[in-house]
């Protein structure tokens, strides 16, 4: 295989497109702020103060009443904000409840191949591994539902979701464990299929890192209360004391310190979600980004999508893959080198941020079209792609 891009790129002229984004934040995490966001927008009487005060507990308990509301989640569900972003929230959750029974584990991008190593090579239990390859799903239907499963709703570094909760079954045994940080306020979950949800405000609201969300149905709690791994627990991930369920975490009484500013920026993007008419009118707004990228991606002739089922295609994390026919000949190190070329060219003319695939996924491009993004930003950036790529093959 050659490293040289073939074709007559040089010959191919192309104008600057005159328009910029106005934003041109379109990274899959953190993610753009809610337009409007300034630092003078925060309400800021909680910093400096102890996040065990009065005023603490209760701006951390309002993230948390205020997630519950617009995700329309149960009241008799558990939230909790928890360390180390939605990582942290996966490895709490799969710690402290795997190994009760069976577990299949579900992958299909990168973080759930994460999570895959987690479970067989760290708590070196005898999963099942169900795989499939970077823009697929496997068949679902076939997912043992007396076992314990783990899956990322939305795969971000590969644009593939699950198109629904009607494969877990109302009679599972096992729990369902939902790794939906760049699903959560841009899908409609089916919370009555979840057991065990995760998600970092990083993603769809652009909050800040370093923090997750941690969401527990009834039967997840049950299996905290009943069930005590053979493994010991750090710190950090006890949920339980006595064998109960220690249910300040779930009121505001975060294990460890939290950022308190970060919390701040999580309530306003919230209530900016709020006023945008809550979960519907940001599924509107993933949606019509989406779909405005969509049009575009149909017309091309040099890049398509990489999940190429529509049903099963992200509203959020976009992942996009060089048309089949585009770089005959092309090594996958020809694309990479095609890929960063282009996306050192967009930044260089602040036209876009952000926007290489993930590193382990197929060498594409990767265009957060969130709830924070304004349809306007992603309709100006499409002409500057194929300017882009025509001056990177150029080259």
């Amino acid at each position: 295989m050659t490293n040289d891009l073939p074709g007559n790129a040089g010959n191919i002229a192309r104008t600057r497109p005159e328009v910029r984004p106005a934003r041109p934040y379109f990274s899959s995490g953190p993610c753009a702020k809610p337009p409007g966001w300034a630092p003078e927008h925060l309400a800021l009487g909680s910093l400096g103060r102890s996040h065990r005060s009065k005023l603490g507990k209760a701006r951390l308990g309002y993230a948390i009443e205020m997630t519950r509301k617009l995700l329309r989640v149960p009241a008799d569900h558990r939230i909790a904000i928890v360390p180390a972003s939605d990582t942290g929230a996966m490895e709490m959750a799969m710690w402290s409840m795997l190994g009760a029974r069976p577990v299949t584990m579900l992958a299909w991008e990168s973080f759930g191949e994460g999570w895959v190593t987690d479970v067989v090579k760290q708590l070196k239990l005898d999963a099942k591994v169900v795989k499939a390859p970077y823009g697929e799903l496997p068949d679902l239907s076939a997912v043992d539902q007396t076992n314990d499963f783990v899956f990322t709703w939305n795969g971000t570094t590969s644009g593939v979701r699950v198109p629904n909760g009607e494969w877990i079954s109302d009679a599972r045994e096992g729990l369902s464990f939902a790794d939906a940080t760049s699903a959560c306020f841009a899908m409609d979950l089916p919370w009555d299929k979840l057991d065990v949800t995760t998600f970092s405000w990083q993603k769809v609201l652009g909050g800040e890192g370093a923090h997750g969300v941690l969401i527990l149905s009834p039967r997840a709690v049950e299996r905290l209360e009943n069930y005590t791994p053979a493994w010991p627990l750090p710190k950090l991930f006890r949920m339980t004391k006595g064998g109960k369920l220690i249910e300040g975490l779930f009121k505001g009484e975060t294990i460890n310190t939290p950022s308190m500013l970060a919390v701040e920026d999580y309530i306003f993007a919230l209530e900016w979600a709020q006023g945008l008419g809550g979960l519907d009118g940001l599924i509107a707004r993933a949606d019509a980004n989406a779909s405005a990228l969509d049009a575009w991606v149909q017309l091309s002739s040099w890049i398509d999508h990489l999940a190429a089922d529509p049903a099963s295609r992200s509203n959020t994390s976009v992942c996009l893959k060089f048309a089949d026919d585009a770089l005959p000949g092309s090594d996958d190190e020809a694309k990479l080198a095609l890929v960063k070329s282009i996306a050192g060219l967009l930044e260089g003319e602040g036209a876009a941020f952000d926007v290489a695939g993930y590193r382990d996924a197929p060498p594409g491009l990767r265009i957060w079209c969130g709830a924070t993004v304004e349809t306007a930003d992603i309709e100006a950036l499409l002409p500057w792609l194929d300017w882009a790529y025509h001056e990177a093959r150029a080259k």
